[in-house]
């Protein structure tokens, strides 16, 4: 994966969620990497977190009162074949990017199992960094993906 400024690319990301620091995240959520996964960068929103590292986007969601019961579900930057942006108007609309991935094993053309995923950010913050970024990993999956289907 190419390297990228993480931290200002994704500076604002999901609206009321804080950027939290690496070291931070890595306390909290190393024990739960796969081999040669390094965090980027992540954000919380009081419990739940979503963190970015060099092979997926994980959305940590602690459940119940205490928080004890997490849930870990990943996006594997692999599987991403499609992204759309939508900039803020002028009243209280938010910016958005929406990535649609393969949900499924089988990374064939025509086998396909697509989900999507919105993230919303403030106004203020500039996704077209973001957006490229997404767009350059879905040319590159798409190129591989339909490489094997030959």
């Amino acid at each position: 994966m190419a390297k990228f400024g993480f931290g200002n690319i994704m500076q604002g990301v999901l609206g009321n969620m804080n950027e939290e620091t690496k070291e931070s995240l890595s306390k909290e959520y190393s024990k739960y990497l796969f081999d040669e996964e390094e965090i980027q960068t992540g954000y919380k929103l009081i419990r739940d977190a979503i963190v970015f590292t060099n092979l997926r986007i994980i959305f940590v969601d602690k459940q119940g009162a205490t928080g004890k019961k997490t849930s870990f579900k990943s996006i594997y930057l692999s599987h991403i074949v499609d992204v759309e942006m939508e900039t803020a108007g002028t009243g209280f609309d938010d910016s958005e990017i929406t990535i649609t991935y393969l949900k499924n094993i089988n990374r064939k053309a025509r086998q396909e199992v697509l989900e999507t995923r919105k993230f919303e950010f403030p106004k203020q913050t500039d996704i077209v960094p973001l957006y490229k970024y997404f767009g350059n990993l879905v040319v590159a999956n798409r190129t591989e993906i339909n490489q094997s289907a030959e």
